[in-house]
């Protein structure tokens, strides 16, 4: 069973940046897709970033402004967001897919961490 817990989420203002982490309790973190969703109220959960061993992906609303890291040797997961906006304000969860499947579809990832809440004010 892989745990993951997120934090670094908070309320700052339009054009701050912040860095979210997560902390994933799994052995062989090397060899999974790592990725980034989130959730805005009323809205469906979407994509926001991913990794794996074969490169990165990105939604594009986040292209250029948001990047996705990973440290092996503490197995943490790191987004870092900069020139952050009004409509990237959501519920921020880190994810785990096991077998490597497309990066993009939540229905894909195994594991969930509880989320961890981003605000961007006006």
């Amino acid at each position: 069973q892989v745990q993951l817990v997120e934090s670094g989420g908070g309320l700052v203002q339009a054009g701050d940046s912040l860095r979210l982490s997560c902390a994933a309790s799994v052995h062989t973190f090397t060899r999974y897709a790592l990725a980034w969703f989130r959730q805005a109220p009323g809205k469906e959960r979407e994509f926001v970033a991913a990794m794996r061993w074969s490169g990165s992906k990105y939604a594009d609303s986040v292209k250029g402004r948001f990047t996705i890291s990973r440290d092996n040797a503490k197995n943490m997961v790191y987004l870092q967001m900069n020139s952050l906006k009004p409509e990237d304000t959501a519920v921020y969860y880190c994810a785990v897919d096991s077998r490597n499947r497309d990066l993009t579809t939540a229905s894909n990832y195994d594991y969930w961490g509880q989320g961890t809440q981003v605000t961007v004010s006006s």
